[in-house]
């Protein structure tokens, strides 16, 4: 669940957004402007990333211990069916179904 100050006049609250059914809530790392070798790129081209950090996760998604996610782990996933959440200005967060978190970064203990 994410809390975002709201911008309403006649009404000061808390806007939440949390993913619902089979959801996550993703933050999108940066693109990369310089190459694993060095490189540095112009501003018109970026490597793009398909790597995040989980933000929210959905209750449905909590509850089900086929899916061994859970908030803050870094993840791969398909961008394909993501859909922005528009109220950061760089557009970084996107909800995108469990089914397309292709991996999750875990270090070895």
């Amino acid at each position: 669940m994410v809390h975002m100050a709201s911008s309403s006049t006649n009404k000061q609250g808390i806007e939440i957004v949390e993913p619902i059914g089979t959801r996550v809530l993703i933050r999108k790392d940066e693109d990369k402007k310089v190459t694993k070798v060095g490189i540095h790129l112009p501003d018109k081209i970026e490597i793009p990333t398909l790597t995040g950090r989980i933000v929210a996760i959905s209750m449905q998604i909590d509850r089900d211990e086929d899916y061994p996610i859970k908030q803050y782990d870094r993840i791969l996933f398909n961008p394909k069916n993501g859909v922005p959440v528009d109220f950061e200005g760089d557009n970084r967060l996107f909800v995108i179904p469990v089914e397309d978190v292709v991996a999750v970064f875990r270090k070895d203990d």
